[in-house]
């Protein structure tokens, strides 16, 4: 008996915790092969990574999108002039709803045309998260009360005028900016824009400073005074030859916001 194999005595010799996690792991692999027997769908990994009985489900639910083809169909003229506009990559239903009744019969089943001034702002609110130059607005402080539609024809919803402010765009940057040292500066004091900049930001961006020497013009030792800032505001200068001469100055600071980090 001495010289047989006991495993009791190795299951002993091993560490209370270790034990305690093996118990742990078989258990989360019997709940996981009875979860997969129990909750997996039968058709699921028939066909694919999905429910084979889902294509079935799917083509049975009844159709409510029409498509642009059969909103071409009768209404040329605004599909035309949508085709052209900044609206061209949004379907027609995005903002009119599914269409499939209205085309079964356009007299009983007529498709919204949104009116309120809560719509066109779910896709141009203020958003920081939306990408540069999408034109977003702040709907407390332009043109309150206002429909969209007033200024905006919809199907080509281009500005009746260019915009006035960068801020139409780049609300981001206007919004830090105005809270740092730079709030005085008028855009173009840094930035040189291209007039067809407002109607193609994207086609004609605007120039930016390349070189230490712009910064220079008002952060330089012995630099006059910008006419745009107070005199009662004390402009931060360096020696442009011992002050870090290996790097540019927005490595160091964020213009729009120019606190050292």
């Amino acid at each position: 008996m001495a010289g047989r194999f006991a495993p009791w005595r190795v299951l002993a010799a091993v560490p209370q915790q270790v034990r305690r996690l093996a118990i742990v792991v078989v258990a989360l692999v019997a709940v996981l092969l009875v979860a997969r027997r129990v909750l997996v769908p039968k058709t699921f990994g028939e066909k694919g990574h999905y429910r084979a009985a889902a294509v079935a489900d799917v083509t049975g639910l009844p159709i409510r999108y029409a498509g642009h083809d059969a909103c071409a169909m009768c209404h040329p003229a605004e599909v035309e002039k949508k085709a052209s506009s900044y609206h061209r990559p949004v379907a027609c239903e995005v903002c009119h709803g599914p269409a499939s009744d209205h085309v079964g019969d356009p007299m009983a089943h007529q498709p919204p045309a949104p009116r309120d001034r809560s719509f066109c702002p779910r896709c141009h609110l203020y958003n920081p998260a939306r990408p540069t130059g999408f034109p977003q607005i702040d709907t407390a402080t332009h043109n309150p009360g206002i429909p969209c539609y007033a200024c905006h024809n919809p199907h080509d919803p281009t500005p009746p005028h260019p915009v006035e402010a960068c801020a139409a765009c780049h609300g981001q940057i206007a919004r830090t900016k105005a809270v740092s040292p730079h709030a005085p500066l008028a855009c173009t004091v840094c930035h040189t824009a291209d007039p067809r900049h407002l109607q193609s930001p994207r086609a004609f961006p605007p120039t930016k400073p390349q070189t230490r020497e712009f910064c220079g013009r008002c952060h330089g030792l012995g630099a006059s005074h910008p006419a745009e800032v107070p005199d009662s505001i004390r402009i931060p200068q360096v020696d442009l030859a011992t002050h870090n001469p290996r790097y540019v100055c927005w490595q160091c600071h964020y213009p729009h916001y120019p606190e050292a980090r």
